[in-house]
């Protein structure tokens, strides 16, 4: 993308724009994989040929389909109008048969079982809105995420949007990152006292810092590199101190370069930089990339403007009206949306509305509903959030009760978010091809223990709980209080879906990443009662003030092994069926259905 265009792209951020004309490699690449698809369908085009195409354009396979695909939306940092939105829920509606959008937990969105005759309509359909697919798979730089309270938070440093969007733009299609031997995950936090972004668990991370520089106080960002989930999850080590923000973009670069050069591309198992740092250490690594980084610098070839952009913070959204206030006298169950589900900005009188989806799921109807309350509230301006939320931000602090009410009526204001009710899941095998779990179907069961009960409780309120399909961790489960992977167990010569429970996984400031323990593989419909076990017990022992997880560390892995040992085993086939049966897929025997992956292809 050319320097003009990303600096309209950062100066217009908030902007709905329907665009007439879109750019020309957009075009270029709406014609290319219809002829793509073309010469797939008449046989002039290898299978893994398209795929390797198709997944550089954020395009997945659908689990037991060659035709269908997903579609992943790129929302950089999470930032979307409610024109995108607006856009989203037509194409949901018109081309899935689900007629959900799905939030990710990587602030992206994502689109279900698509045709591919349909692949190229829809290309059009969001790059007109100002979003693209392009980069959200394959191995690339995917969708760059950031805090959702980034601009709005009173203890952040200072607002990382502008830079998060900068370094977005800047890769987005660069040469430099299109062929590299794995995915590439990057991540800010503007809040070094929190970590809402989770720095620790990305390729690369920046948190803003200060620094008094000959006098002055200078904006920066520590680094940290090398983290990442998957199979065998890695926390991220310290990279850099400081930055400046001019080197925000050599610094970028100079990682990549090593990793496209230096990272493993014959066992892609073992092709994410993380290994390529635990094979050199990460005092080699950074020695490299000081090498590199200098490289970069000296060799910018007119990169330089790039660097230097004048990145400017955003104010209050202009309203067309005043934002309604009006709202009935009585209006239950407010005081606990209100404590949970909203989040005061540094902006005075202005809040955030978290809007909890849960499953992170949300139809046609409702984003269209959603997308109309931001307008009237806020000027439209709306975030995903890695919990698979929608925040609403720059709410009047006399429009709360307001858009409470509103919110209500279309069923949009759950309480509970970014609490144990809201339970992170991925899509699992209702879609994809190396899932082994339908984890929708454990989130949805376990949710039932939150809506009656549990989740009003105070003493489970922070407790974690993620959920993923497989290994791999999409649902984020290693950093999980409470997580679970599915899995597959033998009984009674009988293939039984199961959740291996993990437990004392977390993040925190500072880039660290500590992983949860693995306890038990637990027949999938037991895993509601032995989370319960858990929960009940951690109630029961604790110390006054004692948090799950240093209950959880005190207990020892033995003790909480022993708790849910009742729960892993179950009856004879011919004694409970139903047993053998998935979570999420009931009345058909469970096996296991794995097609080729497409994370490493």
């Amino acid at each position: 993308m050319a320097l003009k265009e990303i600096h309209e792209w950062n100066t217009n951020i908030y902007e709905e724009t329907l665009r007439k004309e879109l750019l020309t490699e957009e075009e270029g690449e709406i014609r290319r994989f219809q002829q793509e698809i073309e010469r797939l369908e008449k046989g002039e085009l290898d299978m893994d040929d398209f795929r390797k195409f198709r997944l550089n354009n954020g395009i997945y396979g659908i689990r037991g389909t060659q035709d269908r695909h997903m579609i992943r939306i790129k929302i950089r940092y999470g930032k979307m109008d409610a024109l995108q939105l607006e856009r989203i829920a037509d194409l949901a509606e018109r081309y899935t048969p689900s007629k959900l959008s799905h939030v990710t937990t990587r602030q992206a969105i994502q689109l279900h079982e698509i045709a591919r005759r349909d692949v190229p309509a829809v290309l059009r359909s969001i790059m007109e809105v100002g979003l693209t697919s392009r980069e959200a798979c394959g191995n690339t730089v995917r969708n760059v995420t950031a805090s959702h309270y980034s601009g709005i938070d009173p203890g952040e440093v200072f607002d990382i949007v502008p830079y998060a969007d900068l370094l977005t733009l800047y890769f987005l299609r660069n040469p430099v990152c299109q062929n590299l031997p794995r995915k590439f995950k990057i991540a800010f936090e503007s809040n070094p006292a929190k970590d809402y972004a989770k720095v620790g668990i990305h390729d690369l991370g920046f948190i803003a810092q200060k620094k008094v520089i000959d006098g002055k106080e200078v904006r920066g960002f520590k680094v940290y590199v090398g983290g990442g989930l998957g199979s065998t999850p890695y926390p991220a080590y310290l990279l850099d101190e400081f930055i400046t923000p001019d080197l925000l973009l050599p610094t970028t670069e100079a990682v990549i370069r090593l990793f496209d050069r230096n990272g493993e591309r014959k066992d892609k198992n073992r092709a994410r930089l993380k290994y390529l740092i635990a094979k050199w250490g990460i005092e080699t690594f950074r020695q490299e990339f000081f090498a590199e980084r200098k490289q970069v610098v000296m060799t910018g070839s007119g990169r330089e403007a790039y660097w230097h952009l004048n990145l400017e913070e955003y104010t209050a959204p202009a309203l067309k009206a005043p934002a309604p206030t009006q709202a009935p006298a009585v209006l239950p169950g407010y005081d606990e949306w209100l404590k949970d589900n909203t989040f005061e900005q540094k902006q005075k009188g202005y809040y955030a509305v978290n809007v909890r989806l849960p499953l992170g799921d949300i139809t046609p109807d409702q984003a269209r509903k959603l997308a109309k309350i931001s307008r009237e509230f806020c000027g439209g301006r709306l975030r995903t959030t890695i919990s698979q939320n929608i925040l609403i931000h720059w709410v009047p602090q006399a429009s709360l009760k307001a858009i409470y009410h509103r919110l209500s009526q279309e069923g949009l204001a759950k309480a509970g978010a970014e609490t144990v009710t809201d339970i992170t899941r991925c899509p699992g095998a209702d879609t994809c091809q190396i899932a082994i779990t339908h984890s929708k179907g454990l989130a949805h069961e376990l949710g039932k223990i939150f809506e009656n009960g549990y989740g009003h409780d105070p003493v489970f309120r922070d407790v974690t709980i993620k959920i993923s399909g497989c290994t791999n961790s999409c649902g984020q489960h290693h950093i999980a209080n409470l997580g679970f992977h599915g899995a597959s167990k033998n009984v009674d010569n009988r293939a039984v879906p199961h959740y291996q429970m993990m437990v004392g996984g977390y993040t925190a400031p500072d880039g660290k990443a500590v992983f949860g323990k693995r306890i038990a593989q637990i027949p999938a419909r037991r895993v509601p009662d032995a989370s319960k076990a858990v929960l009940d017990a951690y109630k029961k022992e604790k110390g006054a003030s004692e948090t799950f997880l240093q209950w959880a560390e005190r207990s020892g892995a033995q003790k909480l092994k022993d708790l849910v040992a009742p729960f892993t085993t179950i009856p004879a086939f011919d004694q409970d069926p139903l047993m053998y049966e998935d979570l999420g897929d009931p009345g058909k025997p469970f096996k296991v259905e794995m097609g080729k992956g497409e994370c490493a292809a």
